[in-house]
């Protein structure tokens, strides 16, 4: 399984993100910058977090139109998997890859520290390692993750069981306490909270490591599938 990184001008969790693919599943993964026009060669996408192009205009209202998103949405619409963290939310949710929207935080400041989630959807190619109703440990670091979408959106959402996470004590103002979703295929997960920065018990938890251990055994599954038929 190979995965992309990408980089945006601004980008500063993209090394967390390569670190933890190498550190915990040890598959091949790469750096694409947001210029590349050719995704083809990977099984899965990591959008990361930081401040892509500064969060001017809107978090992700410009990294939306770098030429690698059209390749982002080619990918996701083949089915390959898409990972959008924190700011990479953001830019999903711009892209039109994930409904909704995320806006200021209802403190209106920076909120930087250890939160509990929920595991809602155990189910997800991204999830299938925890259990349902599992409580993780995973850290936020944001000024704009206060998810917010219509009534319908929200019906939907639950509906198709699109929501992955939510927060056990809500710590930005997220309608339903929403901390992650999917779109309705389930390839494609957008989460304000940093898996990757919660790899190993040494950072404070390992609970972001089973994210990238069920999406390399989603992977696998798929592959050794389509082989036997």
């Amino acid at each position: 399984m190979k995965f992309a990184v990408l980089v945006f001008p601004g980008s500063n969790c993209d090394i967390d993100c390569y670190k933890a693919v190498e550190d915990t599943i040890g598959e091949p993964v790469d750096y694409v910058w947001h210029t590349a026009t050719d995704l083809s060669a990977y099984d899965c996408i990591l959008v990361p977090g930081g401040f892509s192009y500064g969060d001017y205009l809107r978090c992700g209202a410009i990294s939306r139109f770098a030429p690698v998103m059209a390749e982002v949405a080619k990918a996701a619409d083949q089915g390959k998997y898409v990972l959008g963290i924190c700011n990479g939310f953001q830019i999903l949710t711009e892209a039109g890859l994930l409904p909704g929207t995320l806006r200021r935080n209802m403190s209106l400041k920076f909120r930087c520290h250890d939160t509990v989630l929920r595991v809602e959807n155990n189910g997800n190619p991204f999830t299938t390692q925890y259990a349902a109703g599992e409580e993780i440990t995973i850290p936020i670091a944001h000024g704009e993750g206060n998810y917010y979408c219509d009534e319908a959106t929200h019906a939907q959402l639950k509906k198709n069981n699109q929501i992955i996470f939510k927060y056990v004590n809500n710590p930005n103002g997220s309608i339903d306490d929403i901390a992650g979703i999917s779109n309705e295929r389930g390839n494609v997960v957008g989460m304000m909270p940093h898996p990757e920065r919660a790899v190993d018990s040494l950072l404070g938890s390992d609970d972001g490591k089973k994210m990238f251990t069920s999406i390399l055994k989603a992977w696998r599954d798929r592959h050794e599938s389509a082989s036997v038929r």
